[in-house]
């Protein structure tokens, strides 16, 4: 499988439309991070534990309305779901933007926000999730998630660069509005993908009754349910250490601009482990995915131990190569393995499972950083990073899965 293979499936009219939806969308996301949490540390008296805060007001309701937009997501054209969630995104994000621009933003307004976007994104990322096996035939799976990360990467090398270049030369509100916009884009882009409606039954179960069906399917799926509480540890390490310890000790250490060369070294790592994948078939996609990522655990130990720039870029290219391997292996496993029309509930499931403990991680960690230091806790969290890893590595489901048949045979025809 080559590079220009990849690119031929945007010939594909509903996914061309689809993958430049999701470019805009990722390349405002990419400088948003980055713009918010300097956008809060900018504040009088803005610190970690704030940024914790309105992390978690994101995370929060998100969460709590996942399951319920993995039902609209399985009953409605998800298309039209990711549409309305964009639109609220762009709102709130535009409103933000207004805020921080005009001075007048403060911690409780920024709350108020990130929650609604979070609400959004609980509607609107397990259509996301599900809508590409609509688009693509199974045997162009593999393909289609490739030339997804090769967009990723791309725009989250420079993204949060850029994002960095402008929170020190014109203030974090501008990114901000950046993101706002991208979100309306991404919104205008979905109107060029078009999904037939699947079928629904005259007579249609209740949506308590897809919340049950949905989660049989989790606790009866061995590997799904062992790597999402495994990611409930790890991304409450990277919502809590990475995302919010972080840029208070880069803003320490080597700056806000250095910072944007770490977040951008990740993506360069995201790009280089593409280049590998486009040759490498991934036979057992959970067992790799799994021990790939474990890699994120080092540039939090650096961060801690040794805040010297060139170490932590270089830590961070690895961790990006190991969170490349991960995603292609959980999305491989997910489209191949998991039934179409129950996929956006196994997704929200997913995201469930995985994201719950990001509040306690977001809240938690900003305090107990500013109590301890920075370090020791940066250095605590890649430590336990590792060992969650490793754990979940116990585990033959999630050792031993194997690709689909049908997958296989398609790839190896290429």
């Amino acid at each position: 499988m080559r590079l220009p293979d990849s690119f031929g499936l945007l010939r594909q009219r509903d996914f061309g439309w689809f993958f430049a939806s999701r470019t805009v969308n990722l390349l405002g996301l990419s400088m948003a991070n980055v713009a918010l949490a300097f956008a809060v540390l900018d504040l009088d008296g803005g610190s970690a534990s704030e940024l914790g805060v309105v992390l978690a007001a994101h995370t929060v309701p998100m969460v709590l309305f996942l399951l319920v937009g993995g039902v609209v997501a399985d009953r409605w054209p998800r298309t039209l779901v990711m549409q309305g969630g964009n639109l609220v995104s762009a709102a709130s994000q535009g409103v933000l933007a207004a805020l921080v621009v005009a001075g007048r933003a403060d911690v409780t307004s920024m709350v108020v926000l990130s929650a609604v976007h979070g609400l959004a994104s609980a509607v609107s990322f397990p259509a996301m999730a599900g809508l590409l096996p609509q688009l693509v035939e199974r045997r162009e799976l593999q393909r289609a998630n490739v030339l997804l990360s090769v967009s990723r990467g791309a725009l989250t090398v420079v993204g949060p660069s850029i994002a960095a270049l402008l929170v020190v030369a014109a203030g974090p509100g501008w990114a901000l509005a950046v993101d706002a916009l991208c979100w309306a884009l991404s919104a205008g882009a979905l109107l060029g993908v078009r999904v037939p409606r699947a079928e629904r039954p005259a007579d249609p179960p209740s949506a308590l009754a897809d919340l049950r069906e949905g989660w049989d399917l989790f606790r009866s799926t061995t590997w799904l349910w062992v790597v999402v509480a495994g990611f409930s540890v790890l991304n409450a390490l990277q919502s809590g250490a990475w995302l919010t310890l972080g840029p208070a000790q880069a803003k320490r250490t080597f700056g806000e601009q250095g910072w944007g060369l770490v977040l951008s070294a990740e993506s360069v790592g995201l790009l280089l482990m593409t280049a590998i994948m486009l040759r490498v078939r991934l036979d057992r996609p959970l067992r790799w995915g799994v021990a790939g990522i474990a890699l994120a655990g080092v540039p939090l130990v650096l961060l801690g131990s040794a805040p010297v720039l060139w170490l932590v870029v270089a830590a961070a290219v690895l961790a990006g190569m190991g969170f490349e391997i991960f995603n292609l292996g959980w999305n491989l496993a997910m489209q191949e393995h998991v039934e179409e029309h129950q996929l956006s509930r196994a997704y929200s499931y997913d995201a469930l499972g995985s994201y719950v403990a990001m509040p306690v991680g977001q809240l938690a960690l900003g305090p107990l950083g500013e109590a301890l230091g920075y370090g020791p806790v940066l250095v605590g969290a890649g430590m336990l990073w590792v060992a969650a890893c490793g754990l979940v590595l116990t585990s033959r489901p999630v050792r031993d899965l194997a690709r689909a048949p049908v997958a296989e045979d398609a790839l190896s025809d290429r």
